[in-house]
């Protein structure tokens, strides 16, 4: 074994029994071991620590809440929150992305691997890929649907940062069948009218998302201050698309509210006086139609198609469903009035065929 001396004051190298340089440290008696090699940071701190006395802690990396690879989708994620596409976006909107994000960031890329999504490089996204991706939610095919487009949001951020040259989802369709919510029929509101009177908590959750076409977030929110009765107006201020539309108080709007006591600034409150939540409704509703001996499927969301039904069957125009119900896409409305459409459409063209068809036979 070599001892060769260096200039530096108790510090010497010398080779291992497989021929590899060491370094140590010796000062009264005292041997140090220096990993590395002069001028390396780690090197660097264990003999100034060794010169000063004290024991040297090599810096170890944390993995910082949050954190994100350059290049990566947890980093795109980021950046798409910064865009003002995404500052454009209403509270709703954003809402229902950031927890599509989540999830999808967290998703795993193999079952059996650790590795997520969020830490891989949006360049080795392929399309075999996101149909795994859409595959893995193949229970939910509507989440899997409003989550590509979420993922795609990051596709557009690594595009316009020319991390890649070209979208791999692009003309990649997903649309599954969307029938929308049941319309309640004329039976199940009876029977729900016949058990819930007016005045009654259920009465007024399943009025306000009646007569008012309001979503499941918008009846929970209903204050007494959107209404003017001196003109005869309601303004709902819609919580999706951050909308406000003007809507008449209509007399079965009136029938509803007005046997309520006004001693808090929501129309609709439990019975310890505070507003519902958005998610209690949807199982309150359930135990209420159960209660009067209706079916499953009668939901909040279910007497805001059975309005926009009603309005089609009286001969409301696609544009009065989209003002009426706050909708922006056609496609929307079209839902509401397809059936009641088919119907009018059936039935006028057999009335002209019976008419022609089915003539009177002479008397005698």
């Amino acid at each position: 074994m070599s001892d060769e001396q260096e200039p530096r004051p108790y510090l010497s190298s010398y080779e291992d029994r497989h021929g590899k340089t060491r370094w140590r440290f010796r000062r009264a008696g005292k041997t140090i071991q220096i990993k590395g090699l002069p001028g390396e940071p780690d090197f660097e701190g264990a003999y100034q620590a060794a010169i000063e006395g004290r024991e040297y802690k090599p810096a170890t990396a944390v993995d910082l809440p949050g954190r994100a690879i350059p290049g990566s989708f947890r980093d795109a994620w980021k950046r798409v929150q910064k865009t003002p596409e995404w500052l454009a976006f209403d509270p709703a909107t954003k809402e229902q992305n950031i927890r599509l994000a989540d999830e999808f960031l967290i998703l795993r890329v193999v079952k059996e691997h650790p590795d997520v999504w969020g830490d891989m490089l949006v360049k080795d996204l392929k399309r075999r890929h996101v149909k795994a991706i859409i595959a893995h939610f193949s229970a939910t095919p509507h989440k899997a649907k409003h989550l590509l487009t979420t993922v795609r949001k990051m596709i557009y951020v690594a595009l316009d940062e020319e991390w890649i040259e070209a979208d791999p989802t692009w003309k990649m369709n997903y649309r599954p069948e969307y029938k929308g919510w049941r319309a309640w029929t004329v039976e199940e509101r009876e029977k729900f009218e016949a058990r819930w009177p007016l005045g009654s908590t259920p009465r007024t959750a399943y009025g306000l998302a009646l007569w008012l076409g309001n979503r499941r977030s918008d009846v929970a929110r209903v204050r007494w201050d959107w209404f003017d009765f001196r003109r005869g107006v309601v303004t709902v201020k819609q919580k999706k698309g951050d909308k406000e539309l003007a809507l008449p108080i209509t007399p079965m709007l009136r029938e509803i509210v007005e046997p309520l006591k006004r001693e808090s600034e929501f129309v609709l409150v439990t019975a310890y006086g505070k507003p519902f939540s958005e998610k209690s409704l949807t199982g309150r509703m359930a135990d209420w139609t159960h209660s009067a001996g209706m079916p499953k499927g009668c939901t909040l969301h279910g007497l805001r198609k059975t309005l926009g039904k009603m309005l089609a069957e009286t001969g409301a125009t696609t544009r009065q469903l989209m003002d009426t119900l706050g909708h922006d896409d056609i496609a929307h409305a079209e839902l509401y009035s397809r059936e009641a459409e088919q119907q009018r459409l059936a039935r006028d063209a057999m009335t002209r065929l019976t008419r022609r068809v089915h003539t009177k036979k002479p008397a005698g």
